[in-house]
């Protein structure tokens, strides 16, 4: 018995430091002090470095514990579209390639207040829809895609936003990552859609190098512990556009940069 005891004390106290190490990581980025950029040129080569994928390999405790990080700072992350339903989701997905979730916000409340189902969608009609979200790039095609993604879930979807990949990318203008965005947040999948932030932060921090989105999104599956895969896509994608952003990077308030390989950044003893 007594046995017993001693070896749940050790595991106890096995923890605290995971857990405090946790606390002070995350403690020193709230105080801006977690790490400081190097100069611009240096910079500049470590990124060259990530981007041919020759940046350490995370180990397995590492991720796991860099996940931790995300949960405890933002247990609940949620995309920035603003939307009602899985198909007013899809719509905003659809509309914020190439543009900002800002702009977008901007746009779909008088289009959703109009139409937020894809009946209502398709009887509006490309040319009111168009009127309605012109002030977001690419709007034409944009438009165009809208109505008629709207008139196929109508047809051959009972008007419903389908729960399947295949379906989602056979719709005009959607393709795998906003399908996986769709199957993520509407549908609880653990899917991960890379765009031009989670490719940087997985490229630039080593977790998840590639080529391409597709490559980086692989790697993403493979690593990521399964605890942490449903909000994995918006802790990423958060941390590359407020934190790890493209030109310099505010490594100083990151809550993982003692774990980060990027070697453009100068860790406090």
């Amino acid at each position: 018995m007594m046995a017993k005891v001693a070896t749940r004390k050790t595991v106890k106290s096995a923890k605290k430091p995971g857990r405090a190490k946790r606390a002070k990581a995350l403690a020193k980025a709230r105080k801006g002090e977690a790490a400081k950029v190097k100069g611009a040129k240096t910079r500049a080569k470590a990124d060259a470095k990530a981007s041919h994928g020759a940046l350490p390999q995370w180990t397995s405790a590492e991720i796991e514990e860099a996940f931790r990080r995300f949960e405890a700072a933002s247990p609940e992350p949620t995309t920035e579209l603003t939307y009602v339903n899985p198909f007013t989701l899809l719509v905003a997905v659809v509309l914020s390639a190439q543009a900002t979730d800002a702009g977008v916000n901007k746009a779909t409340p008088a289009l959703f207040a109009l139409a937020d189902t894809p009946e209502k969608m398709a009887a509006l009609g490309e040319d009111k829809v168009r009127e309605l979200i012109k002030t977001i790039g690419l709007f034409r095609t944009k438009a165009k895609n809208v109505v008629a993604l709207s008139e196929i879930l109508v047809h051959e979807h009972g008007g419903k936003v389908p729960h399947s990949r295949e379906a989602l990318e056979a719709l005009p203008g959607v393709g795998r990552k906003t399908a996986n965005v769709v199957l993520n947040t509407a549908f609880g999948e653990h899917t991960i859609a890379v765009d031009t932030h989670i490719f940087r932060v997985g490229n630039r921090t080593g977790l998840a190098t590639g080529k391409t989105p597709l490559e980086v999104e692989e790697k993403l599956e493979r690593v990521i512990p399964a605890q942490y895969k449903r909000h994995a896509h918006h802790w990423l994608i958060l941390h590359g556009r407020y934190t790890c952003i493209a030109r310099k990077p505010l490594c100083e308030k990151c809550i993982i940069a003692d774990l980060c390989k990027w070697p453009g950044k100068t860790i406090p003893a």
